[in-house]
């Protein structure tokens, strides 16, 4: 992989994390935001047809590129804390929870998916047709106005606490710090209280 070559734009099989820096996030959600913004648009045009193999072949691709990558850095940021990254992922999360929010409410689609003939679909394809359905219905839908820009607002918040708290627990693991007494450490043999005295 080149230098510049952003890692979370080029995953095909097994994710190279130990190329991906926080300096990769912006761009790369940028680009793969576009991506699934423009096959958004595509599928929900009115001459698409509204087709499982269509909606999928141009729709799911896109969706689930920006979903490995945000997977990766979601991780990342999980179990390799930085103040880099954690600001790269605060800055590209409300982006990503408003894609997502949008797509699973947007009504062109949702009508889409209610237009698939679910008799060409085979049993696989009409249990996950059945599933993207009700799912559109949960991701609001069905909401208009008000209500649709509340339930928004309430899911963009909702990302934003869950990430406040994920990093309050970290930093709170992080600066935890137990001092055995002598006493307590009665039975565990010098050799193992002597390697973990290195350690620390």
């Amino acid at each position: 992989m080149s230098m510049n070559t952003n890692p979370l734009l080029d995953i095909r099989d097994l994710i190279a994390f130990d190329t991906i820096r926080p300096k990769h996030v912006g761009p790369a959600v940028e680009q793969l935001l576009a991506k699934a913004n423009t096959a958004l648009e595509t599928v929900c045009a009115p001459d698409f047809p509204a087709t499982w193999s269509g909606l999928s072949a141009v729709l799911d691709v896109s969706t689930d590129r920006l979903g490995v990558a945000w997977g990766a850095v979601s991780h990342l940021n999980s179990v390799a804390d930085t103040p880099e990254l954690r600001t790269a992922y605060n800055e590209a999360l409300p982006k990503i929870t408003e894609f997502f929010t949008r797509l699973g409410a947007d009504e062109r689609l949702y009508a889409k998916f209610k237009a698939i003939d679910p008799t060409s679909l085979n049993a696989e394809q009409r249990q996950a047709h059945h599933n993207a359905l009700r799912d559109f219905v949960l991701g609001g839908a069905e909401l208009a106005g008000a209500a649709r820009e509340r339930y928004a607002a309430i899911q963009e918040r909702q990302a934003e606490l869950s990430q406040t708290f994920s990093e309050h627990t970290l930093d709170a693991t992080d600066a935890y710090a137990y001092y055995a007494s002598t006493e307590e450490l009665a039975g565990v043999p010098a050799d193992v209280q002597q390697a973990a005295l290195n350690a620390a």
